[in-house]
């Protein structure tokens, strides 16, 4: 009886890692990473998240320069992959299913940040892009 207690307590802390509740949970997540990787870290910025989002970067690959060359311009709006796929709004106000998975929301960053920057998000630049989806 013990040992089934914990092993349920013990998947229930697992899945709360991997799978957060909501935007608000995310966000805080990454606000304890970026502290763990920058001990000046303060807080969250919507205008570095919505320069993160807007901005063309050229070390990532030539195709896909910036965030909103798949995810439009607008964040409300839908999007479209390189081969014609729609791809939901971003914007929680838009779209308030988008990040209800850790594990789904890493996917994406490594991908993404992959393809857009040339390599990955640090926790900073993602809690800062959250922020601003939070608040589009």
């Amino acid at each position: 009886m013990k040992s089934s207690f914990f092993f349920v307590a013990m998947l229930c802390l697992f899945t709360t890692d991997l799978y957060a509740i909501d935007l608000d949970a995310l966000i805080r997540h990454y606000a304890i990473k970026a502290e763990k990787e920058n001990p000046v870290f303060s807080n969250f910025d919507l205008e570095r998240g919505k320069n993160l989002y807007s901005r063309s970067f050229i070390s990532g690959k030539k195709d896909t320069p910036s965030c909103t060359t798949c995810h439009s311009t607008d964040p409300t709006q839908i999007g479209e992959t390189r081969a014609g796929k729609v791809i939901e709004p971003m914007a929680i106000s838009t779209n308030p299913e988008r990040y209800r998975s850790l594990k789904k929301v890493e996917k994406w960053f490594r991908r993404n940040c992959k393809s857009v920057l040339g390599r990955e998000c640090n926790a900073t630049e993602k809690g800062d892009f959250l922020t601003f989806m939070k608040n589009s």
